[in-house]
């Protein structure tokens, strides 16, 4: 090793050492950048759990011929019927508590709320049930075959996105918020009179977070794997590069938001600006793809976007590094402009 690059590397190497010690010292970054992931994806994991057919629920208006409808309503099964007064249907139909009216008579109406994809279930399971009550046959024979895998559940989708939002969050709080809070407490005075290049000091910020990369993917997926059975199909090296790439991409988002803000009110603000919008439109917990197509462009070059995707390419359809190679251009491409930009910027004070 050259002397040069040892006089430039002693310095970054105690100087990560201090920001990772400064990380340990504090149980609030241990709890969420363990602990929160964890909770969350244990929460939404048993709330959108794999479960059997939901009863539908469906309100028969009283009248001549309403009784015999709900017999054929309950003999069919998967139904839960009553027979009610118009008023009182309408009423349950307005509050949510049944999908479905039907109104009796030569010709049954089926009054319901066709923005609501349960009441527009529960019409065409309502009117299968009845007509075949009525003796309609199937004018083509059908089989159902039953598939149930891991990798395209709910569980499985979330997880790599609980990922991403962990690697975004505490790559830009655990970097950004360190930056200011030296800055503010007038310890940056001190280095002022220390040899030490503004690389180095950005840099060694980027290498403590690195330090708790590790740990920090391996319990999420432990977890996941150990409770909910969440696969890793493609290489774990791959998803390590792909979790490097993310977490250096966002610290270096995060040294961005922190070179000039001068209060934690101020960082706070910035970061949450940055880091909202990709909450919302970047994949986390449902797909992206449900925004109007005008928008797509603009969320596909969003970093939590190119990083959720990495991350499901690997873990659910086992993608090489090469097939994932525009969202991790996008997440480098993201990192390496903000930390150029950071060290641009950067003021001591």
């Amino acid at each position: 090793m050259s002397g040069s690059l040892r006089r430039y590397l002693d310095p970054l190497r105690e100087l990560t050492l201090a920001r990772f010690r400064e990380q340990l010292r504090q149980p609030e970054v241990l709890f969420w950048v363990f602990a929160f992931p964890v909770l969350l994806a244990l929460a939404l994991g048993l709330a959108f759990r794999n479960r059997p057919a939901e009863t539908i629920h469906v309100a028969v208006e009283s009248g001549p011929g309403a009784e015999a409808l709900l017999d054929d309503l309950q003999a069919t099964g998967g139904f839960a019927a009553s027979v009610v007064s118009p008023e009182v249907a309408q009423e349950e139909l307005r509050t949510g508590q049944v999908a479905l009216v039907v109104v009796p008579g030569d010709s049954l109406v089926y009054r319901f709320d066709p923005t609501r994809s349960d009441s527009r279930l529960a019409r065409l399971a309502t009117d299968n049930a009845l007509q075949r009550a009525e003796g309609r046959e199937d004018v083509r024979v059908t089989r159902d075959r039953l598939v149930t895998q891991r990798g395209a559940r709910y569980i499985d989708f979330l997880i790599p996105g609980l990922l991403g939002l962990n690697l975004m969050s505490t790559g830009m709080w655990g970097c950004g918020y360190s930056v200011v809070d030296a800055r503010r407490r007038k310890l940056m005075k001190r280095l002022l009179a220390s040899p030490m290049r503004r690389s180095q000091y950005l840099l060694s910020f980027i290498s403590a977070r690195l330090i708790l990369l590790l740990p920090e993917v391996v319990v999420l997926l432990g977890f996941a794997a150990a409770v909910f059975g969440v696969p890793v199909r493609g290489s774990v090296l791959s998803l390590g590069v792909v979790a490097l790439l993310g977490a250096m991409c966002f610290a270096g988002m995060g040294l961005l938001t922190a070179s000039r803000a001068q209060t934690a009110e101020a960082v706070s603000g910035l970061m949450n600006l940055v880091m909202l919008p990709m909450w919302v439109l970047s994949g986390v917990f449902f797909s992206s793809s449900r925004f109007p197509a005008a928008m797509q462009p603009f969320i596909r070059a969003l970093p939590l976007t190119a990083l959720n995707d990495a991350l499901r390419g690997v873990m659910i359809e086992g993608a090489s590094l090469g097939a994932l190679a525009v969202p991790l251009a996008i997440c480098a491409l993201w990192g390496g402009a903000s930390f150029a930009l950071a060290l641009r910027v950067f003021r001591w004070h």
